[in-house]
């Protein structure tokens, strides 16, 4: 677009190696983690990074200077920039770290949001998953992905709205570790652990693990089921001809009826009304946050 460009990035790497980028370019960059693990050199801001897994934060440099150096084989990101001009317009309406960074970006002062690194929460990882599947095409597209470059900066400012000094998890092994119980919940989601299990499994104690898992990614442990098993059962509703009972025991509910209570009740409607009445279906997606427009479409 004009004003706004996006980038899906993944290298693969035949070895370890430091690989430098530069150029006189002039934005404001949304730099997002999706895999891999990397030491990254800015020039600009005169600052270098340890970065894995899921993690993002928003830089302004005039010029880019850079230096990664990859620690695993594979890394993969997702970057949005955003015209000066542009990312004055929206940011300086924003919240106070936003209006901040802002002002800085108005006086051409290269910076970086924040000194942390922050972990991609579930509302941000939807939003990503929605700028990569995008099928939109034309006009349409371009409108679509620039609602979404919005509402990705929004997520990312949210953030850093408060910033907590009585943080549970201090150290990148502890927040490593929590990412591997995400990773690990997503994986068992039609069977998840136990906390006990969970805490076991990752080697973090119970009070860290659950107070830790809601400071990293904005909710507890159950929460994070919960949303993922409804979004996944949206999905399987909307892009498959499984029946319903096979997609609640498919994504872990003892009986159908418990499913389609906790759909209902995300959703305001039943999962067989997704299939026995697509214009039920079209309204509620309109009026559900929780849903995207990507699902809107194929409706």
């Amino acid at each position: 677009m004009d004003d706004i460009q996006i980038s899906h990035n993944i290298i693969d790497y035949h070895s370890f190696e430091t690989t430098k980028f530069a150029d006189d370019t002039n934005f404001v960059r949304l730099h997002i983690g999706l895999g891999g693990s990397y030491d990254f050199n800015f020039k600009q801001i005169n600052r270098s990074f340890l970065l894995s897994g899921y993690h993002n934060n928003i830089m302004y440099s005039d010029g880019l200077d850079i230096e990664v150096h990859n620690n695993t084989k594979r890394i993969e990101t997702l970057g949005i920039n955003f015209s000066t001009n542009t990312f004055i317009e929206i940011g300086q309406n924003g919240n106070e770290p936003l209006k901040r960074f802002t002002d800085k970006v108005i006086n051409r002062k290269n910076c970086i949001l924040s000194d942390e690194w922050k972990t991609n929460n579930f509302k941000i990882r939807q939003v990503l998953r929605e700028i990569i599947d995008c099928t939109y095409n034309d006009q349409l597209r371009n409108l679509f992905l620039l609602s979404k470059s919005i509402e990705l900066l929004v997520l990312q400012a949210e953030l850093h709205e408060h910033q907590n000094s009585n943080k549970t998890i201090k150290s990148g092994r502890d927040k490593q570790k929590l990412i591997e119980a995400r990773e690990f919940l997503s994986y068992r989601i039609d069977n998840p652990p136990t906390i006990v299990e969970l805490s076991k499994q990752v080697g973090v104690n119970e009070y860290k693990l659950k107070k830790g898992f809601k400071e990293l990614f904005g909710t507890t442990v159950f929460g994070y089921i919960h949303k993922t098993r409804m979004f996944m059962a949206k999905q399987l509703l909307l892009e498959t001809g499984k029946p319903s009972k096979e997609i609640a025991y498919e994504t872990g509910y003892s009986s159908p009826q418990h499913f389609s209570n906790a759909f209902k009740k995300e959703f305001g409607i039943s999962p067989n009304c997704v299939r026995n009445n697509p214009d039920s279906v079209t309204k509620a997606l309109k009026n559900s946050s929780n849903l995207d427009f990507n699902q809107m479409k194929k409706l």
